[in-house]
């Protein structure tokens, strides 16, 4: 057993294989303290990275030579999706994920033996944390290895966690979403439009922000979780405090971003009226012309429009303009695709002129990363 926060050296499983029973006994073991650190996976080109970066102990029960151990308050360790290219460990322990997970299910009402669906990657503090609430809930979660709309419509669940391109393949459907009592989104901003949507087929959608630092969700429709604490600093950041807040990075590396006891998030926000309103994150501000654009605001803005079904909107190197704000849009209909000069029209009321697309490019679908946010690296690298 593993109970002595200050033990050094508790060991660290890294388990490499789809969400199932047995990885769901690990992570309760490790919330109890009857089991070892866990570092969940995907099977994959992105575990072999994480374990190169993160040095487990031990991976599906074979030690490693090289691997080190976490200090013995920390129950779990996720690997960051790695948007810039290499994976953080977000150190966290049992009590911020069970600070995370009983506030959340009293904030959507959940009572005692209502069942979860895990439909995300376990992998991700998503998943991670359908598997906790289940916990508290003193149920059995059920797990699909993978996302069918079907299924998940079919699976007898309360509750499920979703993030945007599934309940969006859920209102493809058509289908009766009042079968969930609670459909919580997150991962990423929905397109416009979606929740409405979602809602018109009886789902009652709850909108959530947070981060793994965070231990997942912490702020519902706008407003922080029980004992979860938001202010915006000078500098236009989220910052959050509270229980539900990480140990640290594996190995320290980087040093966690904080200002005293608050967590310094990569987004900027605002606060209205104790609401919050996320406006995009810090490293997607583009420079065009000596003005500031964020990215995040105006891909929004785009998909509004009703011949747009996605859109992202990154800043691509420019000689003139430093960077020239580029969409990136999946058209409604790809054989009557919208042109630039439709799309500038279309922000000209709607957006700061420079804000405004100047350059246009079309694609069949936004790659992803597996937690359901764009991956913008890759549409940066034209890829």
């Amino acid at each position: 057993m593993w109970r002595n926060p200050s033990h050094p050296d508790r060991p660290l499983h890294a388990i490499v294989q789809p969400p199932g029973p047995a990885l769901f006994t690990a992570i309760r073991d490790a919330l109890t303290g009857d089991g070892p650190a866990v570092l969940p996976l995907s099977p994959g080109h992105s575990a072999a990275t994480a374990l190169a970066a993160l040095r487990p102990t031990h991976v599906d029960g074979e030690p490693r030579s090289d691997g080190a151990g976490v200090p013995g308050d920390v129950a779990v360790v996720i690997a960051t999706s790695g948007s810039t290219g290499a994976p953080k460990g977000v150190l966290l322990s049992a009590t911020a994920l069970r600070a995370s997970a009983a506030a959340s299910l009293r904030r959507v009402e959940a009572s005692k033996g209502e069942r979860w669906l895990c439909c995300l990657p376990v992998s991700h503090v998503s998943g991670l944390q359908v598997l906790v609430r289940a916990l508290l809930s003193e149920s059995d979660p059920i797990i699909h290895p993978a996302f069918d709309p079907h299924a998940v419509l079919a699976s007898g669940a309360h509750h499920v966690s979703l993030v945007p391109t599934q309940l969006h393949r859920l209102v493809e459907l058509g289908a009766d979403l009042s079968v969930f009592r609670t459909i919580l989104l997150g991962g990423a901003a929905p397109r416009p439009g979606l929740v409405e949507q979602a809602r018109d087929l009886g789902a009652r959608v709850v909108t959530t922000y947070g981060m793994s630092e965070t231990s997942g969700g912490c702020v519902y429709d706008g407003r922080p979780l029980h004992h979860v604490e938001l202010k915006i600093g000078a500098d236009g950041l989220i910052r959050v405090a509270g229980p539900v807040l990480f140990s640290g990075y594996r190995f320290d590396d980087p040093p966690a971003p904080l200002d005293g006891d608050w967590f310094v998030t990569s987004d900027l926000g605002e606060l209205s009226g104790g609401r919050l309103r996320v406006l995009g994150r810090a490293d997607d501000v583009i420079i065009t012309g000596g003005e500031k654009v964020v990215a995040g605001s105006v891909a929004g803005v785009l998909g509004t429009h009703p011949e747009i079904a996605d859109a992202a909107v990154i800043g691509v190197p420019d000689p003139e303009w430093g960077e020239l704000v580029t969409a990136v849009v999946v058209p409604a209909d790809p054989d009557t695709p919208l042109t630039l000069p439709q799309l500038r029209a279309y922000c000209r009321d709607r957006l700061p002129t420079y804000a405004a697309p100047r350059g246009l490019r079309l694609v069949s679908r936004l790659p992803l990363l597996p937690n359901g946010k764009t991956d913008l690296v890759r549409l940066k690298a034209g890829t």
